[in-house]
């Protein structure tokens, strides 16, 4: 019975790499993804089992308050991911690559694709686009750093879009979106996020490809799933769209204990005797 309890400790702390990710497809076992930005959060989700923690731009929403991605600078992506890094044993620490972070030059996005690296300890970073970045891709992993794709809705592309429709629904587009994907693999990328798009053509994208598909919006058929944990949570309440499951009203509970925290200061029932010295 100690031997077995020991050999369920030992894989439940095992390191979730690259190569971790792959075999989980080829065995049919989902992978579970979830944003963090900070160490408290990171190492909840660590200690519950969650496979890949993505530090995602995303941030500029949630924690920075902005309408967009934009706004976020490599400096602030690197300093998240100290944070997030510092919390984490097992999951796979993913990083953005913020706004014009990788767009000017194959060689600025290598450099700075190394210090997100070295500087924030991340195990991997996520770009998004498809045939656009497919250079890029090549030279960072031909260097040793592993590269997550991601396709369909791209955030950092909000203005050229101009909405945050479902994308892959026209027939042009989605073929698009199939040859993106291969291409990201034949580059060396090991994992493609999927961002809302049609479930059927997430399922087609998965089928293609040798390396995980991570979906938000795109259905059931991906290898793994991810959603920013605020949302998750239901710590955002003026984002609600159809693809986000609330676990819980977070919001709402934390509104009612600090009315209540209030309430006791005020009534001077905070401190009491026996919490104070």
């Amino acid at each position: 019975m100690r031997d077995s309890d020991t050999s369920g400790e030992r894989e439940h702390l095992r390191r979730v790499t690259t190569l971790r990710l792959r075999q989980m497809k080829e065995a049919g076992q989902k992978i579970v993804c979830l944003t963090a930005y900070d160490a408290l959060i990171a190492r909840i989700f660590d200690e519950v089992g969650v496979d890949v923690i993505i530090v995602g731009d995303s941030l500029g929403n949630v924690f920075q308050g902005h309408e967009t991605t934009i706004p976020v600078t490599l400096e602030e992506m690197i300093y998240h991911t100290k944070a997030v890094v510092r919390g984490v044993r097992r999951a796979l620490v993913v990083t953005d690559m913020p706004f014009m972070s990788y767009q000017i030059s194959v060689e600025e996005a290598f450099r700075n694709a190394g210090r997100v690296m070295k500087e924030g300890g991340a195990g991997a970073v996520k770009l998004e686009g498809g045939e656009r970045v497919v250079e890029t891709v090549a030279r960072m992993t031909a260097a040793g750093i592993p590269v997550m794709g991601h396709l369909g809705l791209t955030p950092q592309s909000i203005h050229q879009f101009g909405t945050y429709r479902v994308r892959g629904t026209e027939p042009k587009e989605a073929q698009q979106i199939l040859r993106d994907a291969k291409l990201l693999e034949e580059a060396g990328a090991f994992a493609v996020v999927l961002e809302k798009i049609p479930a059927e053509l997430a399922r087609e994208v998965t089928r293609s490809l040798a390396i995980p598909t991570i979906g938000i919006g795109a259905g059931v058929h991906c290898d793994g799933q991810v959603l920013v944990y605020t949302d998750m949570l239901g710590l955002t309440v003026d984002f609600r769209p159809r693809f986000v499951r609330r676990y819980e009203n977070l919001a709402e509970r934390i509104r009612q204990v600090v009315a209540q925290y209030a309430d006791d200061v005020r009534a001077q029932r905070f401190p009491s005797e026996e919490e104070s010295y």
